[in-house]
């Protein structure tokens, strides 16, 4: 069947027609080595025939360009554009920090596809920040001392990130896909309610780090390094494109909790999520003997987070967004 609405000049037919868009398998060499790459073809409706359409040649140089650099292992325009955002430095700058020409990098956001060897020095740069400090020193003279600073600030703030499990960051990574805006305050909370929610429908907790009472509720301190600078805004932190596109690390079941959690918990401010945990027995247990303005670093055992959200899930069936909404509701009402 035609795709509905698309029509176009078919030569053949000497007229206009309705096309199918398909996947067609053609033959490049490309320095002395033969290719196989899939490309989108028009083909009309009527008389089977392949037919021009505007803008599909270029989606054909996009297709072959993304496959050949996948097949190759070469990096993307994208991960140098990430690369760039990630340690705030400009495309000139950033390749003469990595110990190239300075109109290279400039190239290779044209489209110009890159050597092997220039290839793995980006990709061990974006997945290293040590490895970038070392460029950075070793071409130290060829850039700006602003650009120098910033670039090295970045990667000293990057390698803390990895202070923090990976699994911790990954959910972090992810709530951050799901949600336009995140305080810190909202953050330490959410990661909470997913330690709570995962552990009582899986009976094992999601990440690692152990949470702690704190005035202001559950709070995990690593994380809470992390985003300290933020305050009470909105986290806009670009270390963490160095985790886009990365949601294919967690299970299945992790995303479907984080997804339950972000669409429920998740539609209220850090205060009111606060609120929440301030009557909810796994904080008020560690907290207890301390008054209100008395600061605590009692840990929430994962054992009493997960008893608890069995308790709630006995209850209230939070494997749905409709048993955690009427929990939620509840404890709005207990707590109010």
């Amino acid at each position: 069947m035609a795709e509905q609405g698309k029509r176009d000049f078919c030569t053949t037919c000497r007229k206009e027609t309705e096309y199918l868009l398909q996947k067609r398998n053609i033959v490049k060499t490309i320095r002395d080595k033969e290719y196989t790459f899939g490309i989108t073809v028009a083909v009309c409706a009527e008389c089977g025939e392949e037919m021009s359409v505007p803008g599909l040649l270029d989606k054909n140089v996009r297709e072959i360009d993304e496959q050949y650099r996948f097949v190759e292992g070469l990096v993307k325009i994208e991960d140098i554009e990430k690369l760039m955002k990630i340690y705030k430095i400009g495309k000139a700058p950033l390749s003469l920090a990595l110990g190239f020409g300075e109109i290279t990098i400039p190239r290779y956001l044209e489209g110009q596809v890159p050597s092997k060897e220039y290839s793995d020095i980006v990709k061990a740069a974006l997945a290293s920040p040590t490895y970038m400090k070392e460029r950075l020193r070793e071409n130290r003279g060829k850039i700006t001392d602003a650009a120098y600073k910033k670039a090295m600030t970045a990667a000293d703030s990057l390698e803390n990130l990895f202070s923090v499990s990976e699994k911790m960051l990954r959910v972090i990574a992810y709530v951050f896909e799901k949600l336009e805006e995140v305080t810190p305050l909202m953050l330490q909370k959410l990661l909470y309610f997913i330690q709570g929610v995962y552990s009582a429908l899986y009976g094992r907790p999601i990440f690692a780090e152990d949470c702690r009472a704190w005035i202001h509720g559950p709070v995990y301190p690593e994380v809470y390094d992390l985003f300290r600078d933020f305050k009470y805004n909105p986290i806009d932190d670009a270390r963490f494109a160095l985790l886009e596109g990365t949601a294919d690390a967690l299970t299945e079941d992790e995303k479907k909790v984080i997804d339950l959690v972000v669409n429920t918990f998740g539609m209220y401010g850090g205060k009111v999520l606060e609120r929440i945990t301030h009557n909810e027995d796994p904080w008020k247990n560690a907290r207890k003997g301390y008054g209100d303005s008395i600061p605590s670093s009692e840990i929430l055992t994962k054992k009493s987070i997960m008893m608890y959200y069995e308790t709630v899930n006995s209850k209230y069936g939070i494997e749905t967004e409709n048993g955690l909404m009427n929990y939620i509701y509840d404890m709005l009402k207990r707590a109010s």
